[in-house]
């Protein structure tokens, strides 16, 4: 079903990624009335920090995910990142494309040495808090920019798949 999508890390500000962040940004204006104003730093998502991916289906763009390290402490790991930008275009929904995003996250994310993933989305998003419940995160408390936001739901997940990256000693 979701045979054809290529994952491919990004930086961004490739042009891809922004069409496709800009996209979401209107999704958020049409179910919130706003764009997502949370602080983004690009570095973010450039190593050690983070990583940006971007799904094709035909060499288009039509799927985005990225997490960034963290400093929320949640489920017991100390060592976290965050999911953002989560997104797949209407014409691409429905064909497990978003779940597929999901678990090249959590896999890169583990590979790096993150020991779970924490996210933010909205209630207006009944979607994906159905793909992150039936994916194995849990409810978690608010936290950074969304701590008290009534429409915010927070939640997290330890990786399985976790491995502590050795450095070795030159």
């Amino acid at each position: 079903m979701n045979a054809g999508l290529r994952i491919e890390r990004v930086a961004i500000t490739h042009p891809d990624a922004q069409a496709l962040i800009e996209a979401v940004q209107e999704e958020y204006v049409e179910r919130y009335g706003g764009r997502d104003e949370s602080p983004i730093d690009p570095a973010d998502f450039e190593d050690p920090l983070g990583q940006f991916f971007v799904g094709y289906l035909d060499d288009a763009p039509v799927a985005t995910g990225a997490w960034r390290r963290s400093s929320v402490t949640a489920l017991g790991a100390e060592v976290t990142a965050e999911v953002k930008r989560m997104y797949v275009v209407p014409a691409a929904q429905r064909r497990g494309l978003a779940r597929r995003m999901l678990a090249h996250l959590e896999t890169t994310a583990a590979a790096s040495g993150i020991q779970a993933l924490v996210l933010e989305t909205g209630l207006k998003q009944p979607e994906a808090i159905a793909l992150y419940l039936s994916s194995g995160y849990e409810p978690i408390p608010g936290y950074g920019y969304y701590c008290g936001s009534e429409l915010s739901r927070c939640f997290g997940r330890v990786l399985e798949n976790y491995s502590p990256v050795v450095h070795e000693n030159p």
